[in-house]
């Protein structure tokens, strides 16, 4: 992983450190600095409210990476399943999962979320929801790709022909080869979520007030962009850092994989 991306996640770490070492509270308020530029009191500035835009950040980073890794968690699990199911049995199962994955792939992701939550209350749950909704399908087509190839291997073969059992292939041969590609899709889908999550928040369909959302923030802040840039420039950077730092580690995990792969077939 580059240098700029791991400085940048060491940075976020240290600042969530702190934020539980110094109990932080986000929903402070200071009415005689609302919107006032960076200072020593505020290292980034305050919001419309009054509140820490640091603090406001840090809070809503937990806030997204819980709802995301929930959401990834779910998408991740019932994809997979439905993924090796399709492909380790093949034939007219195959074919009924493979119909399904592409009539949710016709819909874009973003979109399929934004309709899912529409038509639900705001709220945390709801919001897991509707990003699991259009999460699951890469997990799935990536997991069917991979079963297809695992079940033909001659290892696979031999186990048959020694009366292993579906369970006992499955949880023997196919589940572990499916685990580094897996790994590698689950941190450029952590990636996304995290801008889609921000998105929904951004259009009202996400986090509600008071808690910090960077999507609710980065709404706030276009409001008052003439007045005070600093605002929607500190929550854009933010997002921007730590989408790039997951799609850094994404690379490295997709680099050193080829790498290993390449060294096995040696």
């Amino acid at each position: 992983m580059n240098k700029i991306a791991l400085i940048i996640l060491m940075l976020w770490i240290f600042l969530v450190i702190a934020r539980f070492i110094f109990n932080w509270d986000a929903n402070e308020m200071v009415f005689d600095e609302i919107l006032s530029s960076p200072n020593k009191h505020a290292w980034l500035g305050r919001d419309d409210y009054g509140r820490s835009i640091l603090t406001r950040l840090v809070d809503g980073l937990l806030n997204s990476l819980g709802i995301v890794l929930i959401a990834t968690f779910l998408s991740s699990f019932f994809g997979i399943m439905i993924g090796i199911v399709a492909g380790y049995f093949g034939g007219r199962v195959d074919q009924f999962i493979f119909y399904f994955i592409n009539l949710f792939m016709s819909f874009p992701g973003i979109l399929l979320a934004i309709a899912f939550a529409a038509m639900l209350s705001p709220g945390k749950l709801n919001l897991i929801m509707a990003l699991f909704i259009g999460g699951w399908v890469a997990y799935a087509r990536l997991a069917r790709s991979q079963t297809l190839i695992c079940k033909n291997n001659d290892y696979v073969k031999a186990s048959r022909s020694m009366g292993g059992s579906d369970i006992w292939i499955l949880k023997k041969h196919i589940l572990p080869s499916l685990q580094t590609p897996l790994l590698v899709e689950g941190t450029y889908s952590v990636a996304g979520l995290i801008i889609a999550e921000a998105s929904l928040s951004f259009l009202g369909l996400g986090i509600q007030a008071p808690e910090a959302s960077w999507g609710a923030m980065m709404r706030d802040s276009v409001r008052f962009l003439l007045v005070s840039p600093h605002y929607a420039i500190f929550v854009g950077i933010s997002i921007m850092s730590l989408v790039y730092c997951i799609n850094a580690i994404g690379d490295f995990l997709h680099k050193y994989w080829d790498i290993q792969l390449n060294h096995d077939k040696r």
